[in-house]
């Protein structure tokens, strides 16, 4: 019942236009929520309380933000951290742990070790998988449309951001573990169509609960974080294994664009994430960054063996890092990557930006 007054409260929000921002007048919001999909890189708490072993509520997680260990699987910032507040909007929620007037600008409903497939991440036990997701959304939309109506909602939904950012634990969490049979029944192709086949299916289910305006992020160069340089005997980048996810990227770029076509007044945009950390290794120097092969915290080779232990030390020069543990960024990487989606060229996010998504 308080989530249903909250949303009712947002929808009435969303059609006045009359967001007050801290300072008590009329703030510079550019839409008025945003709604986030996704795993562990954009996951901000939705797991504590699952019974699962994909958690990051504690110490040295959150060692440079400002609330501390939140759930967050960084030190800091994550990249949608960096988008909310560039579009004006204070940090997004997680879902589980909403309360009062924050949810005025919207949810994050992302969880760590999620996949687009359902049987994804079940090493981790507890999970949210995308399908799981998009129900947590439908149920709450639901509530407010039997009480206001479906044209009210479909007004107020039609400006927001809605991010996913899926398909990494298919591939890390799924197709590369030796206790799945996914690789014996699917070469990388195969498997790139089965997941967008999925992945088409459900953003076409958020456009019909009213999304308008999607920005889809691609997968990054998996290949060279610390949990797959550990395993590499020369130290370099699995080529395998970058090479394994292009073909999702590719038919993940097309699945947009077929979408754009068919599905009236909507806009989909995809972050080119792949490109951006190809980008950001390349020049790492030229962005303070010194170590691009290794975890800021973890244990063993490249500090990818094993991922950052509750209240073991991380390096003391986070901002130098390209990575924060086995798996994910550090916060200095999730801000610059958030920038360069929000303002950044053709390169980067394809076929405009989320600044000019949100201007639409």
């Amino acid at each position: 019942m308080a989530k249903f007054k909250l949303f009712s409260v947002l929808l009435m929000v969303f059609l006045s236009g009359e967001i007050n921002g801290q300072n008590g007048g009329r703030s510079s919001e550019m839409v008025p929520a945003m709604f986030i999909f996704g795993d562990s890189l954009i996951d901000n708490g939705n797991n504590n309380n699952l019974p699962s072993f994909a958690k990051a509520n504690y110490y040295p997680y959150g060692i440079d933000f400002n609330g501390g260990p939140t759930g967050r699987f960084s030190n800091g910032y994550t990249m949608v951290d960096q988008i909310a507040e560039m579009l004006g909007l204070p940090l997004i929620p997680a879902y589980t742990e909403a309360s009062g007037d924050q949810m005025l600008h919207g949810v994050n409903f992302a969880s760590a070790a999620a996949g687009i497939l359902d049987v994804t991440g079940r090493n981790f036990v507890g999970r949210i998988p995308f399908d799981e997701q998009l129900r947590n959304f439908e149920n709450t939309l639901n509530q407010i449309t039997r009480n206001l109506g479906a044209d009210s909602m479909a007004t107020a939904l039609e400006q927001c951001i809605f991010f996913v950012g899926m398909g990494s634990n298919d591939y890390l969490n799924n197709y590369l573990m030796p206790n799945y049979p996914t690789r014996n029944q699917y070469n990388g192709q195969q498997y790139a169509d089965l997941l967008v086949q999925k992945y088409n299916q459900q953003l076409t289910r958020l456009y019909n609960l009213g999304a308008r305006k999607f920005v889809v992020a691609g997968l990054g160069l998996m290949g060279c974080i610390p949990s797959i340089l550990a395993q590499s005997t020369s130290g370099s980048c699995s080529e395998e294994v970058n090479l394994l996810v292009q073909p999702f990227n590719a038919n993940v770029k097309t699945m947009l664009g077929n979408l754009n076509t068919v599905l009236p007044r909507s806009t989909f945009i995809f972050i080119d994430t792949a490109r951006m950390f190809q980008h950001i290794l390349v020049n790492a120097r030229s962005y303070g960054f010194s170590a691009v092969n290794r975890g800021c915290c973890g244990i063993g080779r490249n500090s990818g063996q094993i991922t950052c232990l509750p209240f073991q030390t991380p390096c003391p020069n986070r901002n130098q890092y390209v990575f924060w543990d086995a798996f994910h960024p550090t916060a200095a990487v999730n801000i610059l990557m958030g920038k360069m989606a929000f303002n950044g060229n053709n390169n980067f996010v394809y076929p405009i930006n989320i600044s000019q998504l949100a201007a639409l």
